[in-house]
């Protein structure tokens, strides 16, 4: 029972990561986007045997409003699955909780630090009517992307890489959290979320501000791809992660299927736009459910001592208690997974002049 618990903990979290990653990713991107729609250039005067110049851009920059507004039905439904996984991670698994946000803690606030930035800056930009409040929310946007995209990047390197603890799976310290590993995790995830980002707008805005973007989103894999590289040779130097991987094959498949759909995405992007959205998104999931088959049956690998930790059945709750959750959780999972297919069913469309502005 406490495995099939683990599991589904796994999917929760590889779900929000996907959902709220294209979340920060726009929030990421919108750095590179109108701040206010532009009326049409006035045409030139043509010169003499020449046609005049179009007066429209066929393919306009995105809007930083465009772009929220795509975003906008799915906002808070994406972040619904970060408060499931911390629900399901204090209820399933108190012991993993404690010692995970105490041996992580750098990383996991830096994290919730971007998700509260972004979770604030969206609804509140189109509040001010001044430009300059409405441009310093849209740089906390940004940053709290970034933010968000690092922690959670660097949280996961962090569980690669074992945490330290004691033989007694008592938290020993935290000043081995940071390393340059974690930090390369984290900045690989954020060129991650950023194609990601992309990938989604190319879906969702018109067929002009699409093409732009799908190309922005071509010319960021190449960047995610090096940050992964780096993360990965970073890894292999690190003596940590190389004791944390208990199975070496979970570990090898994992920068290969990432940097395989990240490749795959950048030829869709454009041309099947929503392929391309599904490649990105099985780049972000796969890091979790690969992460936890390199370090299985640890649930937290002790960097102290790689042979020791906190394996998954010592960090579940009791069966009574598991029993307890299943019947509370059983009937509330269905109800999400259908509104969350609902939601991007009814919103699958690409924006136009008659979609509701949002934020």
């Amino acid at each position: 029972m406490p495995t099939a618990w683990f599991v589904l903990l796994g999917l929760f979290f590889a779900a929000y990561l996907v959902l709220g990653g294209a979340d920060y990713g726009v929030g990421i991107l919108t750095a590179r986007f109108r701040a206010e729609p532009a009326g049409p250039r006035p045409a030139r005067t043509p010169e003499p045997g020449r046609e005049p110049e179009p007066a429209v851009d066929p393919e306009p920059t995105p809007t930083r409003r465009g772009a929220l507004t795509a975003l906008g039905p799915f906002f808070l439904g994406n972040e619904v699955w970060l408060v499931a996984t911390a629900g399901l991670l204090l209820g399933a698994f108190p012991l993993l909780e404690g010692e995970l946000l105490a041996g992580l803690y750098p990383t996991v606030v830096v994290a919730l630090a971007g998700v509260v930035m972004v979770t604030a800056a969206v609804p509140l930009r189109s509040r001010p009517a001044h430009p300059r409040w409405r441009r310093r929310w849209d740089r906390l946007l940004v940053l709290g992307g970034i933010l968000a995209a690092a922690g959670w990047g660097a949280t996961l390197g962090g569980l690669l890489q074992g945490v330290p603890l004691a033989p007694d799976a008592h938290l020993a310290g935290v000043a081995e959290v940071v390393t340059p590993f974690t930090v390369a995790a984290g900045l690989a995830m954020v060129t991650l979320v950023a194609v990601h980002g992309a990938a989604f707008l190319a879906l969702r805005l018109p067929t002009g501000p699409a093409h732009r973007t799908a190309r922005l989103g071509r010319r960021l894999v190449p960047v995610a791809l090096a940050a992964l590289g780096a993360a990965t040779v970073l890894g292999l130097l690190s003596d940590r992660v190389r004791q944390a991987a208990h199975q070496p094959i979970a570990a090898f498949l994992l920068p290969v299927l990432v940097a395989g759909t990240l490749l795959l995405a950048r030829r869709l992007l454009g041309r099947r736009p929503g392929l391309a959205f599904a490649a990105t998104s099985a780049a972000l999931a796969a890091p979790v459910p690969l992460i936890g088959a390199t370090t299985w049956p640890y649930a937290l690998v002790s960097s102290l001592d790689p042979g020791t930790g906190l394996t998954v059945a010592d960090a579940a709750a009791g069966a009574p208690t598991l029993e307890l959750l299943g019947w509370l959780v059983g009937p509330l999972l269905p109800l999400l997974l259908a509104c969350q297919v609902l939601s991007w069913w009814i919103f699958r469309g690409r924006l136009d002049s008659r979609t509701p502005v949002y934020w």
